[in-house]
């Protein structure tokens, strides 16, 4: 396990002058808080070798280059795709790795080894027409508490783009199709209840200035930026789990935290997702409760 960062000094984020050396550093400083929310999920990755400037491009299957001590998971998909060697991160070493192979952004899977056609993750990806924080963080907090009457947990994350995700954990006990399923229940009662502030209409061109509630993303074979990865725009801004109460900050914003300041943060507050498998609940029960709601 090489400790060398091959081209280190090649920038990466070129408006902030970050360069691979500081990429890396990054994924070595944030394993500790990162890598629980890995373990076992494949991933796909966002690569930049080029720097954010260029296209990067999505890599999910195990390269030949690739040391043995990378983690693999064959997953079985219907043709055309067929196996795939997913890769799996579950050491800083690993991480280090995959970041020293530009690796700027890590996408991640609902469901883990083990159980890998029984998600334990129901996502909802808030997606506004603008910059409306506003709605986004009153979005939030309305799916967070509609989550709550149907027992389960919600727990809310910048994406470091433009949008929130709610995310709660699930035993897994359910395949995807009934996951998915769930999901877009509660994302109907929600555009139910507030038909002019929200939709699920996934054509762009059709919401209008409504904030897409996008359950997409509860599918087999689909992912979820991860908790803590870096996103590939300028000032390297960071998918940053929050406490609810931080949706109260005035000056909060879905690209807010950033290479930068993150660690600030955590040294602050630690990681407001950390133990949230504690709180995992029965989607079944969900949707009975959701149910029940009338």
């Amino acid at each position: 396990m090489s400790a060398t960062v091959s081209r280190p000094d090649k920038v990466l984020f070129p408006d902030d002058g970050w360069t691979k050396a500081d990429l890396v550093a990054y994924y070595d400083r944030v394993a500790d808080y990162m890598l629980p929310h890995l373990a076992g999920r494949p991933l796909t990755l966002h690569r930049f070798p080029d720097g954010i400037g260029v296209e990067g491009f999505f890599h999910q299957a195990r390269a030949e280059h690739f040391p043995d001590w990378v983690g693999t998971l064959l997953v079985r998909h219907d043709e055309p795709t067929g196996p795939v060697h997913h890769l799996l991160c579950e050491e800083a070493a690993c991480l280090r790795f995959l970041s020293d192979q530009a690796t700027i952004t890590f996408h991640r899977w609902a469901s883990r080894s083990g159980a890998i056609d029984r998600p334990d993750l129901l996502i909802f990806d808030l997606d506004p027409p603008g910059e409306d924080m506003a709605r986004l963080k009153r979005t939030a907090r309305r799916v967070g508490s509609l989550l709550r009457d149907c027992q389960l947990s919600p727990f809310v994350m910048t994406t470091g783009s433009t949008g929130l995700h709610v995310v709660s954990p699930l035993l897994p006990w359910r395949d995807f199709d009934a996951v998915r399923g769930l999901a877009r229940a509660f994302a109907e009662r929600l555009v139910a209840r507030y038909p002019d502030e929200l939709t699920t209409e996934q054509r762009r061109e059709a919401r209008g200035d409504r904030l897409y509630l996008d359950v997409t993303r509860n599918a087999f074979g689909q992912t979820a930026v991860a908790p803590y990865s870096l996103r590939a725009r300028p000032g390297a801004p960071v998918a940053a789990p929050l406490d609810w109460g931080e949706l109260d900050k005035g000056d909060l914003r879905a690209d807010g935290y950033t290479l930068a300041n993150i660690f600030r943060r955590l040294g602050q507050k630690g990681d407001p997702w950390a133990g949230m498998f504690d709180q995992a609940a029965d989607p079944a029960s969900a949707r009975a409760a959701l149910d029940r709601l009338g």
